[in-house]
């Protein structure tokens, strides 16, 4: 089930429409049921909240006002590291890599 944070992929009518951040997950009265509150990215920014079943916050098809939606979790991307400097690059007096110059913002 998605979690408070994560970025979801909303479909409408099968197609990816806009991603959200999941702000809160509340459980409703009825069982299995959650207040999922979700902040659309557009421009400007929505809130809404929508009362779904926990298999439809784990993407199981559902309909809003008899058009299919579904929600999809966004997998997160794994930065690389800037590669460190070896043992061997080290011994073998090789430089390290290119550092970016540091320009100051300064007002003229």
């Amino acid at each position: 089930m998605a979690r408070e944070g994560e970025i979801v992929l909303i479909y409408h009518e099968n197609s990816p429409t806009v991603f959200a951040r999941v702000e809160m997950i509340v459980p409703d009265m009825k069982k299995d049921w959650y207040h999922i509150t979700l902040l659309l990215l557009t421009i400007p920014t929505q809130i809404v909240t929508w009362i779904l079943k926990d298999a439809y916050i784990e993407g199981e098809e559902f309909t809003m006002g008899g058009q299919p939606m579904r929600l999809e979790a966004v997998k997160k991307s794994v930065l690389t590291e800037a590669k460190k400097p070896t043992a061997e690059d080290e011994a073998s007096n090789k430089p390290a890599a290119k550092q970016g110059t540091i320009i100051p913002f300064k007002k003229p």
